[in-house]
């Protein structure tokens, strides 16, 4: 059993920068492969950004591409989500999980989920 904890949202202007970070718990975190998902209000739980066990696969929505950075740290049992140059159609709920079985991109794929936190970017 994982447990996924999120941190890190909250409201910052267009063209700011938030930090999201989950703290898992279990000690077969550093095995995991880990993945960011978020869900605005009317609408689907869409991929963000996905990273494997060995931190060396990284994988990104395009919508994200080269302004969202995910990294984990495999020592303290935490991935986080760098996110850049916000825009308005970023707010959403995001959602950690673990570990994707056939796909990262598909949220259908995750085990685990933890509770979200909500990102509000203002225009």
């Amino acid at each position: 059993q994982v447990q996924l904890v999120e941190s890190g949202g909250g409201l910052v202007q267009a063209g700011g920068s938030l930090r999201l970070s989950c703290a898992a718990s279990g000690r077969t975190f550093r095995s995991y492969s880990m993945g960011w998902f978020r869900q605005a209000p009317g609408k689907e739980r869409e991929f963000v950004a996905a990273i494997s066990w060995t931190g060396g696969n990284t994988y990104y929505a395009n919508s994200v591409k080269g302004r969202f950075t995910i990294s984990r740290d495999n020592a303290k049992n935490t991935v986080s989500l760098q996110m850049n140059s916000l825009k308005p159609e970023d707010t959403a709920v995001y959602y950690c999980a673990a570990p994707w079985g056939d796909s990262p991109f598909r949220a259908e794929s995750y085990d685990y989920w933890g509770q979200g936190t909500q990102v509000t970017v203002s225009s």
